[in-house]
């Protein structure tokens, strides 16, 4: 059965994260890779994000005992499969995950125009994620009342 509260609990962790990397983000380039402060404090922030889509996956699959993935990338092939995430997603969901790899194992040589990229392109990815699951968890909870009218 779904932990409901639980996802939900990291989705609000999530929104914390996004909202706060809103309220730092660049005006444009050259604002961006003249603050050590700033980059660092949307590099981090992103890669919090991510580590939260992450989990929220973790505990779907976990949940819904989907079978222990081999790596994160099985994970995300899991969901799709079970169809609690689209095509898409899956998509942007391994890209994250290669980004935050980037983020976490390189990062004393992290490219700034990558991380700007991300910045002004895919952040929207989030919300997107955010809207595919709480699709399930609506889904999940319909599925409980329908069991319980029986």
């Amino acid at each position: 059965m779904l932990d409901k509260e639980r996802i939900l609990v990291k989705l609000a962790e999530l929104d914390s994260y996004f909202a706060e990397l809103n309220s730092i983000l660049p005006m444009n380039y050259d604002d961006y890779i003249e603050s050590v402060e700033k980059k660092r404090a949307c590099e981090r922030l992103l890669h919090m994000c991510i580590e939260c889509v992450v989990d929220i996956c973790s505990i779907i699959a976990t949940d819904l005992r989907l079978g222990l993935p081999s790596s994160e990338e099985d994970l995300f092939g899991k969901l799709k499969n079970a169809r609690i995430i689209s095509k898409n997603m899956e998509e942007k969901l391994r890209e994250m995950r290669r980004f935050r790899n980037l983020l976490v194992h390189r990062y004393g040589t992290v490219d700034d125009e990558i991380v700007y990229d991300v910045l002004e392109n895919n952040l929207t990815d989030f919300q997107d994620f955010k809207k595919e699951i709480l699709k399930i968890t609506k889904t999940n909870k319909s599925r409980k009342k329908q069991k319980r009218k029986k």
